[in-house]
């Protein structure tokens, strides 16, 4: 039964990624990207991995999709064709995902009560959460302490992406740079305009 959602599901990530690399449109891209985060969620969801689910959403759907549309702010809304294949770029995602699937061939199989991580880690998570932390939910328990380290790496991650974002959009512009907006100059009747009056 959970194939009935698993599949359709997948097949959307695929209809949305190649979506993207179709569209020449900068804005379009943002809010396919956004959508295939959703949809990731939706899959972490269904797999029960709550947590994973709520950070893809917050940081994959939410926060990395109003970083890339400040970015688009300083940028032209269309990308400039460039003509041409990039076949060694082609040659490295080949490579990189046969290597990638060649690997998965050695993983456990899903939902093997016997795999390392049900004998010995989840065992001594399930055992010892509510000793150690005093904490209901160990889902909470395990983010907040057990991989705790983790979490504060995740979050110095986001924290950098943000500052770079930030720093980026702080640098004014220079004109005579291709793809660069070029602003209409305020004239003095507008400017007084604007002050505000005493």
């Amino acid at each position: 039964m959970a194939y009935l959602i698993d599949i359709p599901l997948l097949i959307f990530l695929v209809v949305v990624a190649v979506a993207v690399v179709r569209v020449r449109d900068l804005f379009a891209a943002a809010m396919l990207f956004a959508i295939y985060s959703l949809l990731s969620a939706g899959l972490f969801t269904v797999l029960d991995a709550g947590d994973v689910a709520l950070t893809e959403a917050a940081v994959g759907a939410g926060l990395s999709t109003i970083l890339v549309l400040a970015v688009l702010t300083l940028a032209r809304r269309h990308e400039h064709p460039t003509g041409g294949y990039n076949w060694l770029a082609l040659a490295v995602v080949l490579v990189t995902g046969a290597m990638l699937g060649y690997a998965a061939m050695d993983l456990p199989e899903f939902g093997n009560p016997d795999n390392p991580a049900q004998t010995h880690v989840g065992a001594h998570y399930v055992a010892n959460t509510g000793d150690d932390m005093g904490i209901p939910n160990m889902v909470a328990a395990v983010l907040a302490s057990y991989r705790s380290i983790d979490t504060m790496g995740e979050a110095f991650v986001i924290f950098a992406a943000a500052l770079a974002v930030f720093a980026l959009l702080s640098v004014r512009p220079h004109r005579g740079l291709p793809g660069v907006r070029r602003r209409r100059p305020i004239s003095r009747r507008r400017a007084s305009q604007r002050k505000p009056s005493p």
